[in-house]
């Protein structure tokens, strides 16, 4: 017995020592890749620092954009969000919304508030979709740039992919209806496709800020506030450590695999080439650049992803932890789908710097992540029940997890603090200071639990979406 006993306290110990050890590395590829941003931030800034815009604005080379937004039951947000599209500071692009068989009232709102009717239209269709009802225009000139796209119900990626058969301009930009975009988005957008020398600009990515609690009128913007909830607060300094201090690295290695799904632009042809949107996964956001990525690598040609750390797009988070929910495990079960459809790039060196350290990167520490601190956590309370764990270095690894948390989110805040300052206000700060204190107690459990969620859901052979119920966006003046 006392054999066992022994035996069971070098294997606590051990299971001590891979937890520690999987802390340690995943600890300091956060720190590489946050010293990474912060570089590439600081260059960025350097180098658009006198950037003229307007220069871009009147310019014959200024690339043609269509933007897609696909929308389902939008009913709450969708009018402000076309207003929104519909008055950028750009001149040659289109509207495409594509509204995906919704069933509440957004084609009636579109409808009535943009004066539509339906008109014939030429369409040459690449990508197999669901079937089209019909197309909409506007009879008011100051809405020429507003297609409507009435379709049966097929998901997001069949909507989206309506929309790049419909596109008539050699860039698309999608975005998720819901979202309101800077008035410069699609001029800062825009600009990587004009800078490309050698190789070919496929996809640019934007960042993306979380809209709840802010007010917005007239589709625009007018002031920026920290949510009072603390779920959509939380989100904000998630959003922040996202994109701030994770995608600005892995555009500096030229290894991003994600544009956000809420905002992106891409270049037509190899979208359409690569062959459009998955309809048979609910991460298309990521899996199609992948896809675009591995079909540039596999035809030899030179090409880059672009990524902007501007604050363009801002977003409605989940304030409710059944959507939130919904939404976590629907981006754990996107993750997956991604993972497994592209397992031949795994260590693979024919896909370079992709298959050598992003797909591993994304398998280790996004996909296998949830499941070894919930396999952990058992563990430890098998250890606790028999009395085999080693309580003092359980607490010091407890403490040296948590530290370097909140220091992690502490970054993430400071830095946006010395850049683009988008929440002026000091109680702001404090606001989201607490929040870094608060969340490894709240919001990553919840994360974690959504994972798990997600990793039943694909077990289960769950399809879908989910509703994900907008509350709209808040209109205080």
């Amino acid at each position: 017995m006392t054999f066992l006993n022994d035996e069971l306290k070098v294997f606590t110990d051990l299971y001590l020592i891979f937890i520690l050890a999987y802390a340690v590395l995943i600890m300091s590829s956060y720190l590489i890749l946050a010293y990474l941003s912060t570089k590439e931030l600081r260059n960025y800034l350097k180098k658009n620092s006198f950037t003229d815009y307007d220069v871009l604005l009147t310019s014959d080379f200024a690339p043609s954009l269509s933007l897609i937004a696909p929308a389902y039951n939008e009913g709450f947000t969708i009018e402000e969000n076309v207003k929104s599209l519909l008055s950028l500071n750009y001149n040659n692009y289109q509207v495409i919304v594509v509204n995906d068989g919704s069933k509440d009232n957004s084609l009636e709102i579109l409808i009535k508030t943009y004066d539509l009717v339906i008109k014939e239209f030429d369409i040459h269709s690449k990508i197999e979709t669901k079937k089209i009802r019909g197309i909409y225009v506007s009879k008011n000139a100051a809405y020429k740039k507003l297609v409507v796209v009435d379709k049966e119900n097929g998901g997001k990626a069949d909507a989206l992919n309506v929309g790049l058969n419909i596109a008539q301009n050699p860039y698309v930009v999608c975005i998720d209806v819901d979202c309101i975009l800077d008035k410069d988005a699609l001029l800062k957008l825009a600009k990587p496709f004009l800078e490309s020398f050698g190789k070919r600009v496929i996809a640019t990515g934007g960042v993306v800020r979380i809209a709840n609690q802010c007010i917005i009128k007239n589709g625009r913007l007018v002031e920026v506030n920290i949510p009072d909830i603390m779920l959509p607060r939380i989100q904000v300094l998630e959003y922040l450590r996202a994109f701030l201090l994770g995608r600005m690295a892995w555009s500096r290695l030229d290894g991003l695999l994600l544009i956000s799904g809420a905002f992106g632009a891409f270049d037509k042809e190899i979208a359409l080439l690569a062959g459009g949107y998955n309809t048979k996964t609910v991460g298309e956001d990521m899996e199609l650049v992948v896809r675009m990525r591995r079909y540039m690598l596999e035809n030899k040609i030179p090409y880059t992803v672009s990524y902007i750390p501007d604050p363009l797009c801002w977003t409605e988070a989940p304030e409710d932890f059944n959507i939130f929910k919904k939404q976590r495990s629907r981006w754990m079960r996107g993750t997956i789908e991604t993972l497994d459809l592209h397992k031949k790039m795994f260590l693979n060196p024919k896909y370079k710097l992709l298959g050598i350290i992003s797909i591993p990167y994304w398998t280790f520490f996004e996909f296998l992540a949830p499941a070894i601190e919930f396999i952990g956590l058992v563990l430890t309370l098998i250890f606790i029940v028999f009395g085999f764990l080693n309580w003092h270095f359980f607490f010091l690894l407890l403490m040296f997890v948590y530290f370097f948390a909140v220091m992690f989110s502490v970054i993430a805040l400071c830095s946006e603090e010395l850049t683009y300052h988008k929440y002026p206000k000091q109680a702001d700060f404090f606001k989201l200071l607490l929040a870094a204190f608060i969340e490894p107690f709240y919001f990553h459990p919840l994360t974690i639990y959504s994972a798990l969620v997600g990793y039943k859901e694909k077990i289960m052979g769950t399809k879908g979406w989910g509703e994900m119920t907008r509350k709209g966006f808040n209109k205080k003046e």
